[in-house]
């Protein structure tokens, strides 16, 4: 009777502990499930681009224009030109302004900012990038131009905004009057600080001709304002060149993402982007437009009346987590077609010289005044 007793008391205590040991299990793979989960609601972006070179002469970009960041000439505007990738580390997103000064010297200021981005995208791709260090990538680029058989001349302002996956932070790297605003809750956050050497120059990657060394100028790359942000999802990202800053004021613009909120679909980005651009480029041609740049050219000494005519670059994105509903990331990157065939070849920004006269003052200087 004892053994039987104590056999039985040892089957409970299997049973119990087998029960318990599944239990455990059970609630560790849940946990670890769990956790896992959160690791991989990883940030990333979904990006919306838009634009319009200076001699666009059409109707307004419609709600649903949508250019495709896969083409260079479809994601270039005039002499503007950006990039949007991923990698398996970060989301990066870039604009580069060619100075229209050198169409003083034969020289197509588009050709540079389009070659700038291109490397720049593909060094990202290829993953020679650290998320951390977009002034490295800037470098690495401006080296890969400067090694390049054929002879680019030309120089543009930039601006880079990479968004670390690992850390939820955006790293940036601005180099002249392109830049950047982070926008949380309606409010602007965070935002890039224009680098100029005096009035209508800014700082600018260059590539000048042998003959006359010293009589253009040049900045480093490392000249670049480099800052670092921790965002949140729902977080608003707008990068764009200076066709964009001189025009429109940060209210105006603040107006314009009023109407987007946390979980924003990829086509409400692709709205608002479209309205920025198209406001921009309309008071770029309003001569009693008062604008940015007029307040700042008077600040300046310089009588200036009404908008900058100007091409205008907009890359509008928002954070969001990974498998969200709204999770439409750029990784196919292709945003829709573009017919608008803007042009390489043409003007792309003002070039007449007096500043007085409203519609002859777009021009960026790349020589000493």
């Amino acid at each position: 009777m004892q053994s039987v007793v104590s056999y039985g008391r040892f089957l409970f205590r299997a049973v119990v502990n087998e029960i318990g040991n599944e239990f455990l299990s059970s609630h560790w793979l849940s946990s670890n499930r769990l956790i896992t989960s959160l690791k991989r609601r990883t940030f990333h972006l979904i990006s919306a681009l838009s634009g319009l070179s200076k001699t666009h002469s059409g109707p307004p970009l419609s709600p649903s224009f949508s250019p495709s960041f896969s083409q260079i000439n479809q994601r270039s505007f005039g002499d503007d030109s950006c990039f949007a990738v991923q990698n398996n580390a970060a989301d990066v997103l870039g604009v580069a302004d060619g100075v229209g000064g050198w169409r003083t010297y034969g020289v197509d200021p588009s050709q540079f900012s389009r070659s700038l981005m291109a490397i720049c995208e593909r060094l990202v791709k290829l993953g020679k990038f650290s998320a951390k260090k977009p002034i490295e990538l800037l470098n690495n680029s401006y080296e890969e131009m400067q090694l390049e058989k054929t002879s680019l001349i030309g120089s543009c302002t930039a601006c880079i905004v990479a968004l670390n996956r690992e850390d939820k932070k955006i790293y940036t790297a601005n180099l002249g009057d392109s830049g950047f605003l982070v926008i949380r809750d309606g409010r602007i956050i965070h935002k890039s600080e224009e680098q100029t050497h005096y009035f209508n120059t800014p700082f600018q990657l260059a590539l000048a001709p042998t003959m006359v060394p010293g009589a253009f100028i040049s900045d480093s790359p490392d000249s670049a304002q480099s800052t670092t942000f921790s965002v949140e999802e729902g977080d608003l990202i707008l990068i764009a060149t200076d066709g964009l800053f001189d025009n429109l004021n940060d209210q105006v613009i603040l107006k314009h993402l009023s109407n987007l909120k946390a979980g924003s679909s990829l086509a409400d980005l692709q709205k608002v982007a479209n309205e920025i651009a198209n406001e921009a480029h309309k008071c770029g041609f309003n001569p009693s437009h008062r604008s940015p740049f007029s307040i700042n050219a008077a600040n300046n000494g310089f009588n200036v009346i009404g908008g900058k005519p100007d091409d205008v670059t907009v890359l509008l994105a928002q954070v969001a987590c990974a498998g969200s509903s709204t999770d439409n990331s750029i990784d196919r990157n292709v945003l829709g077609q573009c017919n608008d065939n803007y042009n390489s070849s043409g003007d792309g920004r003002p070039h007449p010289p007096p500043l007085h006269h409203h519609h002859h003052h777009g021009n960026k200087n790349n020589v000493p005044l």
